[in-house]
């Protein structure tokens, strides 16, 4: 399967080294702050989540459960560390992002992964093109979470599957209040460290503060017309695998 790569190019974009997205999620800043951050990006992931990002990667492979052959659609993937697994398990991966950065940075790394430019609000693909769609850590960057739910069914074929990684609610008190004070502190602070552009991080805090917890998000997937919408909590809640099936 060929993918359309829309307008995505391998020169790498400048942007202020304070270029931060607000809870508002415009298209055009949520871009240009990931573009900035393209060079660090899974390194600081790596450290700020203490390594513990490369077990959430494997439980989103096995709840994807690729099989050879199938085609899966990779959504907000970055520089292509997502996709990766799923390319070893035999599937056709679509590596979809808006930011250019990124998709430029993931095109040196990953030149053998297909990089697609592209909007979770308007996919560059016909109705059921896939036999599986994942994103992680990407939805809540997206201005309408419902819209995107719903763009994502039109292009998982029937019977397909959705399996969504993201920031949840932590559901024991203690790891409750140790996280509430991880995240605005030490994230801060990490990225003062070593990202090219730390103002990025206090509108990712922002954006897993306001993020709807794990019962909210089964239902706008339910409400998208997602069948059989489970989820799963990791690391007591902090993050949690949703899935469902067209």
């Amino acid at each position: 399967m060929r993918f359309v790569r829309g307008w995505c190019h391998a020169g790498r974009v400048q942007q202020p080294s304070n270029h931060r997205a607000t809870l508002a999620k415009r298209r055009a800043d949520v871009a240009g702050m990931f573009d900035h951050l393209a060079s660090r990006y899974d390194v600081i992931n790596d450290v700020a989540s203490l390594g513990m990002d490369r077990q959430w990667r494997k439980a989103v492979l096995k709840a994807v459960d690729p099989r050879p052959g199938e085609v899966v659609l990779d959504l907000a993937a970055g520089t292509g560390t997502s996709s990766v697994p799923f390319v070893e398990a035999g599937a056709t991966v679509a590596s979809v992002d808006m930011s250019l950065g990124m998709l430029a940075e993931g095109r040196k790394r990953n030149p053998g992964l297909s990089f697609v430019a592209g909007d979770a609000l308007s996919l560059p693909f016909a109705d059921a093109s896939f036999d599986a769609a994942t994103i992680s850590f990407g939805l809540r960057n997206v201005q309408d979470t419902a819209a995107a739910l719903a763009e994502l069914r039109r292009v998982v074929r029937p019977g397909g599957r959705l399996v969504i990684c993201e920031f949840s609610a932590p559901t024991w008190t203690p790891w409750r209040r140790i996280y509430t004070t991880y995240l605005p502190v030490v994230v801060p602070r990490v990225a003062q460290l070593v990202s090219p552009n730390p103002a990025a991080y206090d509108y990712l805090v922002e954006s897993i503060v306001s993020w709807p917890n794990q019962e909210a998000l089964a239902q706008l997937m339910v409400d998208a017309g997602w069948n059989d919408v489970a989820h799963r909590n990791l690391v007591g809640g902090i993050v949690a695998l949703h899935r469902g099936r067209r």
